[in-house]
């Protein structure tokens, strides 16, 4: 039996779920590498908890858990020969090895999928049916936030800016027209899977020869897809932490050399971007900024983390883009910055989203579940 996994009573224990079955696979590993080195292992027991590209879950050594470290398009998790069970207990469920080995009561979940079953509801529910404590929004909250389609339509109805957009279900694939599009939204226009996050399967697109080559790449990423107008403005970032008293960071900006915000630009190419922080802002953008910022997590039902992204036009509007559940936390990630320049430090905010985890889980238990 490995030391590392035995029962402490004097730390908490906190289990780090990565990997997964989404095209983000990789950007989780960087996530989850970020925070395992952040955390404060003189006050937090980890069990880390990997999941490869088939969805297979295995207990992963603490101190040997990825290669490839250095190479953002090659890291990989080393694999292990310890699978993880769920079982269903009479009163509890719980995770356990193949063997039967209990990897004890783990306090807190933090659930570091991007994309597809992380950020979309999917691991929210299974933690929450397991009765574990777990960071970030719950089920709805992750699920309307990630299906761009139904945020944009509750964050309208909160009185929040949007773009102009479509949105498009592959039955109604035949039904795109660009003469249509472009007539409504202009040129150019984004084509995004609704459902995926990291700019994975975006487009930018300035003609109709490209625009059908864009409809048919988002669509292998999801079922649905969104095209939306080009929004001319300074791209502005803002963290939001908290459960039914949430702050909001100072803003920042996103500065990129590439004819968008791409996946290489965010992970890979770090030359590529350029991460304001703070934003040069007017006090009164800064205040404007934090308040919609507040205003959209509340709109979709957030808890815990998110980050609000927005467009700043010249004119002084401000038009939410989306809303990250389970924002990056790489070394190039917006996130935990925006908290540091605020005053939060990267294991303080670790802390923190554990404690109001923690705290939203002790919320939920309390409500009456039988009549």
């Amino acid at each position: 039996m490995v030391r590392y996994y035995e029962e402490r009573f004097d730390e908490k224990k906190v289990g780090i779920i990565f990997g997964g079955k989404s095209s983000e696979h990789q950007i989780s590993l960087q996530s989850a590498k970020s925070i395992i080195e952040a955390i404060d292992k003189n006050k937090y027991e980890l069990v880390l908890i990997g999941i490869d590209k088939n969805g297979k879950w295995y207990l992963l050594d603490p101190n040997n858990y990825l290669r490839n470290m250095d190479n953002p398009k090659l890291i990989e998790m080393i694999p292990s020969d310890q699978r993880v069970n769920i079982v269903l207990g009479e009163h509890d469920c719980f995770f356990t090895t193949p063997d039967g080995r209990s990897l004890g009561n783990i306090d807190v979940i933090f659930p570091i999928l991007h994309g597809s079953y992380g950020e979309d509801g999917s691991i929210q529910g299974l933690l929450r049916l397991m009765g574990k404590p777990f960071i970030g929004p719950s089920v709805l909250g992750s699920a309307v936030s990630m299906d761009k389609e139904v945020s944009k339509k509750l964050l309208s109805e909160a009185g929040l800016f949007i773009g102009k957009y479509f949105a498009y279900t592959k039955d109604r694939k035949g039904n795109i027209d660009y003469e249509k599009v472009k007539e409504n939204l202009g040129t150019p226009v984004f084509v995004k899977p609704a459902n995926q996050g990291s700019s994975v399967g975006i487009s930018k697109v300035y003609e109709k020869k490209k625009f059908y080559m864009a409809v048919d790449e988002a669509f292998r990423y999801d079922n649905k897809i969104v095209i939306e107008e080009e929004i001319k403005g300074r791209e502005i970032e803002c963290a939001v932490l908290g459960n039914e008293d949430p702050i909001a960071s100072l803003p920042g900006e996103v500065l990129f050399t590439d004819s968008f915000y791409s996946y290489d630009a965010k992970y890979i190419n770090s030359g590529g971007v350029q991460l304001k922080v703070p934003a040069e802002l007017d006090g009164d953008d800064v205040e404007k900024v934090k308040k919609e910022a507040i205003k959209a997590f509340k709109a979709l039902q957030c808890n815990g983390v998110a980050r609000v992204d927005f467009f700043l036009t010249k004119e002084g509007n401000l038009f939410v883009n989306e809303i990250n559940t389970l924002p990056g936390f790489t070394k190039l990630s917006m996130y935990p910055k925006l908290w540091e320049v605020s005053g939060l430090p990267y294991k303080d905010l670790v802390n923190k989203m554990i404690a109001l985890a923690i705290e939203s889980h002790k919320q939920e238990q309390r409500l009456k579940k039988n009549l």
